[in-house]
């Protein structure tokens, strides 16, 4: 059990401020800070902190010694590769609408992309590496997101409540038809409409949305949505396909699961986050970056209806586990309160990031005091893990997914 040193993303829709006060830095910070990241991904792993002072690769100690650090069942499956990739996220500006393919679907656009000479560092690449890149976001603070299609009969009642003349007819086409392949015709014709058609289409959905906020009216909080995402990337398709999606607000310890093909886009606050290592990305709009929609269209799931939130289901005394069928990690959330003893029990290597209060961990013979900001790694052969804290504490628990 060994204290990590992480890196931290400088993205431009960061914080300033959450961050780096999660790390007791000065605030604000000089520039946004976006993503705090832990784990063994090659373009930033963290490093371990000796006993001596003395910091090394996380990447090169999987490298080194996959069994002793991954256990067995680890890296009979991934290698020595470790299969998740733990963050804190920092949004003060959305992210872009995105997707991320399915394992097969990974497998296949690497592989064309190899084929066809596009160099990994392209700015127009796809698929940096053939893996699946699900995710859960569990909020540290409010946090807000577009997440999954909408029930069609909600989205053609919101669409019918914009006054806009010119876009009557794209609603009409999703209550015609009001399901999955509904929602595919719509978004399709939205996402690929010439920009002289959007140009005039865009300024009178925006028109109607300020009527409707003004008005009270029912779609309130998604109509504010759309005039934000309007004024921060105008004349993008994107703010039109915001329009189908579910809006969400998840309070803290709250958590929503985004498996391969959830068009999604992050809005504002801060949460922790946990995916499969992968840099996978299929993105539609709301960002200068490459765009694909073919591409995107291919790993699409249209699947609609509300995003099931998580609170944790409980596994053990102080322990909340958010629970998905993905194999390459699982979210726990640890609640201490003061004077209480958690043990957390495992068979695999895991991370723990402190994120209130102070804990003391005590493996084996192994004991450290872990505070706010600071995570640590286990290797599978450490023994149990005991948490004690003398004032109320939380902590989050990365480890492989259970098959």
């Amino acid at each position: 059990m060994e204290l990590l040193h992480n890196a931290v993303r400088a993205y431009a829709w960061g914080s300033r401020t959450a961050i780096a006060e999660m790390l007791g830095r000065e605030v604000p910070a000089p520039h946004p800070e976006a993503e705090l990241w832990m784990g063994a991904h090659p373009g930033d792993p963290s490093h371990v902190i000796g006993a001596d002072g003395v910091q090394r690769s996380l990447l090169d100690l999987l490298t080194e010694d996959p069994d002793g650090q991954l256990g067995s069942r680890c890296a009979d499956r991934w290698g020595s590769r470790l299969p998740f990739l733990l963050k804190v996220l920092a949004a003060d500006e959305a992210l872009s609408l995105q997707a991320h393919p399915s394992a097969e679907q990974a497998a296949q656009g690497f592989a064309a992309e190899d084929a066809a000479g596009v160099p990994l560092d392209s700015p127009v690449r796809n698929y940096k590496d053939p893996s699946a890149k699900p995710e859960l976001v569990c909020a540290l603070t409010e946090f807000h997101a577009l997440a999954g299609f909408r029930e069609p009969e909600r989205t053609v009642k919101l669409l019918r409540s914009l006054d806009a003349p010119d876009f009557a007819p794209y609603t009409e086409l999703l209550a015609a038809q009001p399901d999955a392949e509904g929602l595919r015709a719509l978004f399709t014709t939205l996402i690929t409409l010439p920009q002289n058609a959007l140009d005039v289409l865009l300024p009178q959905v925006l028109d109607a949305c300020v009527a409707h906020v003004k008005e009270h009216g029912e779609f309130d909080l998604e109509c504010r949505t759309v005039l934000e995402l309007g004024e921060a990337y105008p004349g993008d398709a994107g703010v039109l396909a915001a329009l189908l999606l579910n809006r969400i607000v998840l309070q803290p310890g709250e958590a929503v699961y985004l498996p391969a093909g959830n068009l999604h886009a992050y809005l504002h606050g801060t949460a922790v986050e946990i995916l499969a290592n992968s840099d996978n990305v299929l993105r539609c709009g709301l960002t200068p970056k490459h765009v694909d929609v073919p591409e995107l269209m291919r790993v699409l799931d249209f699947s609609c209806g509300d995003m099931p939130v998580q609170t944790g289901s409980p596994s053990g005394s102080g322990l909340w586990t958010y629970r998905t069928a993905c194999p390459e990690f699982e979210l726990s959330r640890v609640e201490v309160d003061g004077g209480q003893e958690v043990r957390v029990d495992h068979t695999g290597p895991q991370i723990l990031l402190c994120t209130r209060g102070v804990a003391r961990l005590t493996s084996g013979d192994t004991a450290l005091e872990l505070r706010r900001g600071q995570s640590v790694w286990l290797p599978a052969a450490d023994p149990a893990l005991v948490v004690t804290s003398a004032v109320p504490t939380q902590l989050f628990r990365a480890t492989p997914g259970v098959e």
